[in-house]
């Protein structure tokens, strides 16, 4: 093991309590849903998550599909784990999900018993893990009964696989039933992973409201749009962006409309000192149930440059009053 993390890397970094736990998170985590797979470079993975290490990021989020291909970025990760940070497990946060299509047949989707058990006993072998601190179901499943799904997330923390578990992408009714059934079972749910940004705010019609009341903390996943809230797209589409390679935001998601609306939002950015995206995460953080958030990066560069955010998490309410009329 060649890496040395840095001796001063708890100093800056800032630790939010989630919802009414004993856990600590960085104001900001690492996922690897993207630029983990087999497609990418292992020494430039290693060189993300050293980084982030380094300044005081100590939450790496996974789920099983990750990749290409699928479980690749789990892989990859139990390679780095084993190769740069196995003494430091224990100052680690390592999280990963299960929810959506992971191998054929009936029992590698959704939300049963048989999937959720099966898919993260594969994603310990995977990322040669005794167990991870939380285990997410990724969505909700529409067949299932609640119950069985919230009684395998249990049975799992029960068996010692997970230490804690969460919910993704529930909305508020679904959320608050199955934050009921974890709390009668004894296993409280943890964390809620919900989308949201400064263009995807749905989770103020009422979800946060309930991760407040049932103690839940929030790590919202794509603060940054998919890279629409960078200046990537201030000048048009970029060779080499997502929307060109048809990852999840679309050329068609690039309206003339949304570029307005960024140019407007950099040039207030640029009075705070920051760039657009760290604005956009320091917007983000102003909700103090908000416990972390979930940013990506494809190099560690931008791990620092999304760090730098935390200098200007102030905003005033004329700020504030900009934001939203820009946004409309």
């Amino acid at each position: 093991m060649n890496y040395q993390p840095s001796k001063t890397r708890y100093e800056k970094m800032i630790y939010n309590r989630c919802g009414k736990s004993g856990v600590l998170l960085p104001a900001l985590s690492v996922g690897l849903w993207q630029n983990f797979g087999d497609v990418d470079t292992l020494q430039n993975q290693k060189n993300i998550l050293t980084t982030a290490f380094d300044n005081g990021i100590t939450h790496f989020d996974l789920a099983n599909n990750y990749g290409p291909p699928p479980g690749s970025a789990e892989t990859n990760f139990g390679k780095i784990m084993m190769e740069e940070f196995n003494g430091y497990r224990d100052e680690l946060i390592i999280s990963s999900k299960a929810g959506y299509a992971m191998w054929d047949g009936p029992y590698g989707d959704w939300g049963s018993k048989k999937y959720l058990v099966s898919s993260l006993d594969q994603s310990l072998k995977r990322m040669k893990l005794a167990y991870v601190d939380i285990f997410y179901h990724h969505r909700p499943d529409p067949n299932t009964p609640l119950e069985e799904t919230m009684a395998a997330l249990d049975l799992i923390v029960r068996q010692g696989k997970a230490l804690y578990v969460g919910l993704s992408n529930y909305k508020a009714e679904e959320a608050i039933k199955a934050f009921a059934i974890l709390k009668q079972m004894g296993t409280p749910c943890l964390i809620h992973q919900p989308k949201y940004s400064m263009f995807e705010r749905w989770v103020e019609g009422g979800l946060l409201d309930a991760l407040e009341e049932y103690g839940v903390g929030c790590i919202p996943f794509s603060p940054l749009a998919q890279g629409l809230l960078t200046n990537k797209y201030l000048n048009g589409i970029p060779g080499d962006s997502r929307a060109v390679r048809n990852f999840f935001l679309k050329e068609t998601d690039i309206t003339s409309e949304k570029i307005e609306k960024v140019k407007q939002l950099n040039e207030l950015a640029l009075v705070r000192n920051q760039t657009i995206a760290q604005m956009a995460l320091a917007w983000l953080m102003k909700d103090k149930r908000i416990t972390t958030v979930l940013i990506g990066a494809s190099k560690p560069e931008q791990v620092l440059n999304s760090i730098a955010c935390l200098d200007n998490l102030h905003f005033t309410e004329d700020e504030l009053g900009k934001i939203n009329d820009i946004l409309g």
